[in-house]
C-alpha cells in the first residue's frame, strides 16, 4: 500500500467517532479521506451505500474474505463488518491520507499487516455517559444496547494494552477531543 501513513480511529460505539471524524472531513476534504467499510447489516436512517457503509450480503462478503481482499474484518451482532484492500486504496488514490474506523478486533488484525497506521482509540469518560448517549440516539433497542455496553466494556478494557494505540483521546468535552485529534494528525 503506497501513499501517506494511513489513521486507524477506535473506540466502542457512542464515543464520538462519526462525530470527530465528521469534522475533520469537513475541515480538511483535501487532506484526509475516509475508508468506507463493509457490512452485512441493514442501512439506518440516512446512511448511504458507498458513503457511510458498502451494505453487502452475507454471501458476497464471505466471498471477497475468502478471496484475500480485506484487510481486517469482524463479526458484532450477528452483521459482518469489514475494511477492503480497494476502500483504502481508492483514498490513496485520490493522494489522501485514508482514515479507518475500525473496532478493537480490527486494530488486532491490522497490527499483523504491512499499513503501518498511526492508531488512535476515541472512548467515553465513562460508561454511564456511554449508555447516555446511545439512548440519547434512539436507535437502539434494549437488547442491542446491552450488547453494546457489553461490547464497550471490553474494548475499554482491551485498550490498555501497552503499545496498542499512539494515543488514547477521553471524548468528554468535543472542541478539546477534536484539537487532540487534529494535533496528532497535522503533524
Amino acid at each position: 500500500m503506497q501513499g501517506p501513513r494511513p489513521v486507524v480511529l477506535s473506540g466502542p460505539s457512542g464515543a464520538g467517532k462519526s462525530t470527530l471524524l465528521k469534522k475533520l472531513l469537513k475541515d480538511y476534504e483535501n487532506i484526509f479521506g475516509f475508508s468506507v467499510s463493509h457490512t452485512t447489516r441493514q442501512p439506518r436512517p440516512g446512511e448511504v451505500n458507498g458513503k457511510d457503509y458498502h451494505f453487502v450480503t452475507r454471501e458476497e462478503m464471505q466471498k471477497e474474505i475468502d478471496a484475500g481482499e480485506f484487510i481486517e474484518h469482524a463479526e458484532f451482532s450477528g452483521n459482518m463488518y469489514g475494511t477492503s484492500k480497494g476502500a483504502v486504496q481508492a483514498v490513496q488514490a485520490q493522494n489522501q491520507i485514508c482514515i479507518l474506523d475500525i473496532d478493537i478486533q480490527g486494530v488486532k488484525n491490522i497490527k499483523s499487516t504491512d499499513l503501518n497506521p498511526i492508531y488512535i482509540s476515541v472512548q467515553p469518560p465513562s460508561i454511564d455517559i456511554l449508555e447516555k448517549r446511545l439512548r440519547d440516539r434512539k436507535t437502539e433497542t434494549e437488547e442491542s444496547l446491552t450488547k453494546r455496553l457489553t461490547a464497550a466494556r471490553v474494548d475499554l478494557e482491551l485498550s490498555k494494552e501497552p503499545g496498542l494505540f499512539d494515543l488514547v483521546i477521553i471524548n468528554d468535552d468535543l472542541e478539546k477531543a477534536y484539537s487532540e485529534l487534529k494535533e496528532v494528525l497535522l503533524e
